[in-house]
């Protein structure tokens, strides 16, 4: 198998959590836990120091200001906003530590070291764009209520999302909770949260990005992602149901109305009426034109519901909780919607890590910009419109002059976790377990194990832990799944190899000179340059599959081949045995070190080899006889002791 080329500098970012509540388990499942494998695997792969693993608290924005809101109104929270964030901030940083999430920084939008590089950082983008040309004021139009007296933000308006076909449990001013766009005016039966009455809209205006008049140069980064091995072909169809004509759709009765009155106006359009012969759907080449259409049809009573496409990126807000944007003649007082900042907080991040370290954040430029690098950003698919289509606008805006360079990244999307066979969110009818919460139940390699092996690169998948389950059964416990290939075949193996050498070695650990068998040397060979294409295309569920194959391989062959000198003692055989069985176990633990990085560890250390020999790929194809060079010495394993296994309260609980 041919092996794949991977940059000499990589970036990976894991999406930001907001700053309103602790993790959940769709968090660190959906995203981080993959995010983090990845990352550990590249630090193997190509050198520690040449990755930054980055994320962060999102720390502004309306479901953090309603929330903080709401909790102070009740008297279950006091303190200022900043304390708010901050505190869920360092409770998600304990969740990601015990989940042994490894990130280089996970920094808060709002504050420290984080908040100070991204609130600069901003200001920058914010001139660069507005040099660029690429940002205008538009004049849209802002629920405000009456009986309160205030505009409301994003989150203090609930209706039914106007996106044709949408299936959102829950959609507010302008976008859904499935993340499609539409203006304030064409949200459906709107509802203030603050007195529960319909608001009205006022005209307000605001900075925008013209995302549509990028549209030839989205469509061609998404016709090269779709020849690129390393972007999922789910994340190219979100995108192209996007990069659409403006549609409409309404009742095919009502065709002759609708043609009568956009004839009337001198609108062009191209109509089609589907199979079922029930929706009209009207296409227009601008999206001006659709709007012009949508007003002219809801002014005749004629109902409708619009298609996804590019719309205008908002820019700016008028929430007081968020990153200040410098003032420019009668747009004073504004801050970043929270959604245009938090896709350039990595970047932020990146240079507040770079600092950390004592290195000069201008550096930044060689992890985003050049070509050598790469960033790789881990989301969930409901976020495709914002961190391909958005973001790639954005960048293309930035780089106008050639002096910036910002590299599109590599969008690596996670189709839904459900819980059981519900999509779980903390807004939502289902309400997802706390990330932490499941370590009362499991270890953190167990979930890793699990979660790393669901395969929501390709479905939504399940997550079905026996202790929530309403109606459980005698049989086992899926979570379980996943870790039982560490703890019955890999763990196996590892304590056979290491008592029956002492066993028939009276006691000496000393590993005997000797090359490794040519079939063992193949069978590893094929497993590492496997496993490397897997974790280059990001198929992380058949790593596991990979893994459990070469797992039960290992545990039979050490078995087979210890049972037969337990019958008939060959010093030749049983020699030939250790050797070929340390390359087997130092071939299979290097692998499962992204996964499993304390129990890899154990294992390590009674390999008596360090981190680098062990874990580095320059080291990957070499036998533990020419890494240790000479006489060289396993550490004594100790009766009943196991490396990868189940914690001991599991068995009581």
């Amino acid at each position: 198998m041919e092996r794949p080329n991977f940059p000499k500098r990589v970036v990976i970012t894991g999406g930001m959590p907001y700053g309103s509540k602790e993790l959940h388990f769709g968090h660190i499942g959906g995203v981080f836990v993959h995010a983090d494998v990845f990352a550990r695997f590249m630090k193997d792969r190509i050198g520690e120091e040449n990755v930054i693993f980055v994320s962060g608290t999102d720390c502004y924005g309306s479901p953090i200001v309603e929330k903080y809101r709401s909790l102070t109104d009740s008297g279950e929270f006091d303190g200022t906003i900043v304390d708010f964030v901050k505190k869920n901030h360092d409770s998600q940083c304990e969740t990601l530590n015990d989940y042994l999430i490894g990130l280089s920084l996970f920094g808060a939008s709002a504050f420290g070291i984080g908040g100070d590089a991204h609130a600069e950082f901003s200001r920058e983008v914010f001139q660069r764009l507005l040099k660029s040309g690429a940002l205008s004021v538009l004049s849209t139009k802002q629920f405000y209520d009456e009986e309160r007296g205030t505009f409301l933000n994003g989150r203090q308006v609930v209706g039914r999302c106007p996106i044709n076909g949408c299936k959102s449990e829950q959609a507010y001013a302008d976008e859904c909770s499935l993340g499609h766009q539409y203006f304030p005016e064409e949200l459906i039966a709107p509802v203030s949260t603050l007195s529960g009455k319909p608001p009205i809209l006022k005209e307000v205006k605001n900075w925008y990005l013209d995302i549509e008049k990028f549209a030839p140069y989205l469509k061609e980064l998404v016709r090269q992602w779709e020849n690129d091995p390393q972007v999922r072909a789910f994340l190219t169809k979100v995108c192209n149901e996007s990069l659409k004509k403006p549609t409409l759709y309404t009742k095919t009765e009502n065709k002759a109305a609708v043609d009568k009155i956009l004839t009337a106006s001198g609108l062009k359009y191209n109509c089609e009426i589907d199979e079922q012969k029930i929706n009209y759907m009207i296409e227009f080449d601008k999206l001006n034109d659709r709007e012009r259409a949508c007003a002219l049809l809801a002014q005749n009573g004629i109902r409708f519901r619009t298609g996804k496409t590019l719309v205008p990126f908002r820019i700016s807000g008028n929430i007081e909780w968020g990153v200040k944007i410098p003032d420019i003649e009668d747009m004073n007082g504004l801050t970043f919607w929270v959604w245009p900042e938090s896709l350039w907080a990595p970047v932020s991040f990146t240079q507040a890590y770079l600092k950390s370290v004592g290195k000069p954040k201008e550096q930044w430029r060689d992890w985003w910009c050049s070509d050598d690098a790469r960033v790789y950003q881990f989301i969930g698919e409901d976020n495709i419109y914002f961190y391909a289509l958005a973001e790639g606008a954005l960048f293309e805006a930035l780089n106008y002059d050639g002096d910036l360079n910002i590299k599109m990244p590599t969008i690596v999307p996670n189709k839904h976790i459900l819980f059981f066979n519900a999509k779980a969110s903390s807004s939502g009818k289902v309400k997802p377990p706390m990330a932490q919460e499941l370590l009362t139940h499991y270890s953190a390699e167990q979930l890793r194990a699990h979660f790393f092996g669901l395969g929501l690169g390709n479905a939504s998948v399940p997550f079905q832990p026996k202790p929530y389950n309403p109606n459980p059964t005698n049989q086992g416990d899926p979570v379980f799944k996943e870790w039982s290939i560490f703890t019955n075949f890999l763990n196996r193996a590892v304590r056979t190899l290491f008592y029956s050498f002492q066993k028939y070695n009276n006691g000496d650990c000393t590993v005997p000179n000797g090359s490794v068998s040519e079939e063992i040397l193949r069978k590893c060979e094929d497993q590492i340059v496997g496993y490397e294409n897997r974790m280059y295309r990001f198929e992380f569920s058949d790593v596991m599959t990979d893994l459990e194959e070469f797992f039960k391989y290992i545990n039979k062959t050490l078995s087979d081949r210890m049972s037969a000198v337990q019958k008939n003692f060959d010093e030749t055989e049983f020699r030939q045995t250790i050797i070929d069985g340390l390359h087997l176990i130092k071939t299979a633990t290097a692998l499962s070190h992204p996964i499993a990085p304390l129990s890899t560890e154990k294992v390590r250390e009674y390999l008596g080899l360090t981190q680098a020999q062990l874990y580095s790929w320059d080291n990957i194809f070499k036998t533990v006889g020419e890494l240790a060079g000479g006489a060289h010495a396993l550490k004594f394993l100790e009766p009943k002791t196991d490396f990868f296994a189940r914690p001991s309260w599991q068995y009581n609980s």
